[in-house]
Order: C-alpha cells, then sequence, then structure tokens
C-alpha cells in the first residue's frame, strides 16, 4: 500500500499544494484587469506621441516641398519664363503654396515659396514654412 507523502501535490501545505495553487489562481484572476488599466492609463500618452510623429513627417514634407518648388520656380524664371506659374505647379495643392519668383535683375534669379503645413494635433496652429532658391539667368550671349 502506497501512502501519500505529507509535501506531495495533493497536500495541503508545501511549494506545490492544493492550498498554494488556489492562491496562486486568486492572484492571477486578481491581476488580469490591473494590466487592462495600465494600458487605457497609458494609451493618451502613446496616441500622443504617435502624432506628434506624424505631425514632424509632415513638417518635413512640407519643407521638401518648399525646397522643391521654389528651385522649379527659379530655373523657370531664369529661363525666361513663369516662375511662379512652374513653383505653383511642382508643389502640392493642399501645402497653399505661396510662391514669388520675379525675373531676375543681374546674373541670378531668386524664388521664394512658402507653404502651410496644416496641424494634426488640435491644440497647434498650422506651421508656415519658408525656402528660396537661386539660379543663375540663362545667357543668350553665345555665338
Amino acid at each position: 500500500m502506497r501512502t501519500r507523502s505529507p509535501r506531495g501535490p495533493g497536500s495541503l501545505r508545501g511549494p506545490g499544494s492544493l492550498r498554494d495553487r488556489i492562491a496562486r489562481r486568486i492572484r492571477e484572476e486578481r491581476d488580469r484587469g490591473s494590466s487592462i488599466l495600465e494600458f487605457a492609463g497609458f494609451l493618451p500618452i502613446l496616441i500622443l506621441v504617435g502624432l506628434a510623429c506624424i505631425q514632424l513627417g509632415l513638417i518635413g514634407y512640407g519643407i521638401n516641398q518648399a525646397g522643391t518648388g521654389a528651385r522649379a520656380a527659379a530655373r523657370a524664371s531664369s529661363l525666361g519664363g513663369d516662375g511662379d506659374a512652374a513653383g505653383t505647379a511642382s508643389v502640392s495643392a493642399w501645402l497653399d503654396p505661396q510662391v514669388d519668383a520675379p525675373p531676375g535683375a543681374g546674373d541670378t534669379t531668386t524664388a521664394t515659396v512658402t507653404v502651410t503645413v496644416p496641424a494634426i494635433i488640435p491644440i497647434f496652429d498650422s506651421w508656415p514654412v519658408t525656402r528660396r532658391a537661386t539660379m543663375p539667368n540663362d545667357q543668350d550671349d553665345r555665338p
């Protein structure tokens, strides 16, 4: 006849006992809701950080678009074309580009493009981004 060990899996005392397993199960059930509460408390911070990253990406895109528009406007104006139209056409319309590309006096032409980057975080305003580009004027006095 086999006798049970007083410290075995069915005993009421010891690390593998029934009482220990029940206590562990009760702790697990109590802790189950706390992770949801921790996540719910951290979620607004996580969303705000994500929106800030997207906003920084939009600002970088606006800087790139303004630089591209300024180069296109300066190039077209230096060749005797319509720099304002070229600068506006080379920038995304939703950035609302403002192009200033007067014909150059002397050897160079300078164009300025300002775009408005919209804010996706409601507590901020939109950002104006300005870029300038200078190109040499076309010289038609070649033989």
